[in-house]
């Protein structure tokens, strides 16, 4: 999870994320049990898209250098994997015939209105942001710690909705990124294609001395084989073997 760049030390939708995570693995370690997942399939699906919400967001993070394209990609894997765990969280609560809270009730209002804290780190970036994650994590110990499993389960669902919209930003912002910017590969084949123009520029027909571009011939016993042709057929026929 702490390898690559190490930059979604500093995301809120990461920290968030591993809050997430922490609620999502104390649930299941309270609530499921033989008789209500006597396989652990459960367990270890929601677990596991917990995980997925950190671990995606964070390599996509580590991945912005080479593509932007994955950095998306993998972000959108984090949010469905959020998405995923916050409908087994809402099944919870169906199969005990409750309902999750309204966005407008106290308990929602209280646990919406409470915010991170700016992730400031010293040279220990891994040490610091773990620290940090704790710290944070207790801002939400009277629902996380509660002990009841509709208490936690409402404030997970709340915590999961949070964290895909800032998941919904990140992914608005890397697409604008994108078509401005690209990413490492986009940008390697720009410059491929843009050395290959160069290269043409440099071949001087020898009939006429002007550039000269890369054709195919299209039929002869060269048919289908490259060559430099100029630019200036066809009024100039003059033609160059490819070294």
């Amino acid at each position: 999870m702490f390898g690559g760049t190490g930059g979604y030390f500093w995301l809120d939708s990461w920290i968030l994320a591993n809050i997430v995570q922490l609620g999502t693995q104390k649930f299941c370690r309270l609530f499921l049990n033989r008789s209500n997942d006597p396989c652990g399939r459960q367990y270890d699906q929601m677990t596991q898209a917990a995980r997925s919400g950190c671990a995606n967001n964070a390599e996509g993070s580590a991945r912005r250098a080479t593509s932007r394209e994955t950095e998306m990609k993998l972000t959108d894997v984090a949010r469905s994997s959020l998405a995923e765990l916050s409908g087994d969280f809402l099944n919870w609560l169906l199969r005990q015939d409750k309902v999750p809270w309204a966005k407008d009730s106290p308990q929602a209002r209280e646990l919406y209105a409470v915010r991170l804290d700016k992730a400031e780190y010293g040279e220990d970036a891994v040490h610091d942001a773990c620290a940090h994650i704790l710290a944070q994590k207790d801002k939400f110990a009277k629902w996380l710690d509660s002990g009841n499993d509709e208490v936690m389960a409402n404030a997970l669902l709340i915590l999961i909705a949070r964290v895909i919209n800032m998941l919904n930003h990140q992914m608005e912002a890397q697409g604008e990124k994108f078509e401005k910017e690209g990413g490492f590969r986009e940008k390697l084949s720009t410059m491929r294609v843009e050395a290959r123009a160069k290269q043409e520029l440099a071949v001087p027909c020898p009939l006429c001395g002007k550039h000269m571009t890369r054709r195919k011939a299209r039929s002869g016993k060269n048919a289908g084989k490259e060559f430099w042709g100029c630019t200036a057929y066809p009024d100039c026929k003059g033609a160059r073997e490819i070294a």
